[in-house]
């Protein structure tokens, strides 16, 4: 079993899978637009150009996510944070400064008891990260 994220977005979506492959790699497996399914009927024409679905995988996990529509309307990401989990701190350093760009730095990188490093910022996107290297 695998648990994974599923993020929500308000015509957001394609920049932030695409900033996230750009910082993080993988296969952006996925982006298809609401107006490219048989499910264009039911929304709007202003909202065929969204994604209905995004995919990025890296290694044997995956993050999704999708923009959103009128009848269930954006309300921002609360509560959740999407965590990473890296082997050296070089690592940590360069994941944490890309993904961070353009956000809001909560708590910068650095050691802590638990970790090599540790750091929790917002991107610019508003979905809220932790990136941890564990000491050795």
């Amino acid at each position: 079993m695998k648990i994974n994220a599923y993020l929500g977005f308000d015509d957001q979506c394609e920049a932030a899978f695409r900033f996230y492959h750009q910082c993080l790699g993988g296969t952006l497996e996925q982006l298809t637009r609401f107006g490219d399914t048989p499910a264009c009927e039911h929304v709007p024409e202003s909202h065929r150009d969204r994604i209905m679905h995004a995919r990025l995988v890296i290694g044997d996990e995956a993050i999704m996510g999708s923009d959103s529509v009128p009848e269930h309307p954006f309300e921002g990401i609360k509560g959740v944070s999407l965590a990473i989990n890296v082997d050296t701190a070089s690592e940590a350093e360069r994941v944490f400064a890309a993904l961070s760009d353009g956000g809001q730095v909560v708590m910068p990188l650095a050691p802590t008891f638990w970790a090599a490093r540790f750091g929790m910022f917002v991107d610019r996107f508003g979905v809220s990260w932790m990136v941890n290297c564990e000491k050795e």
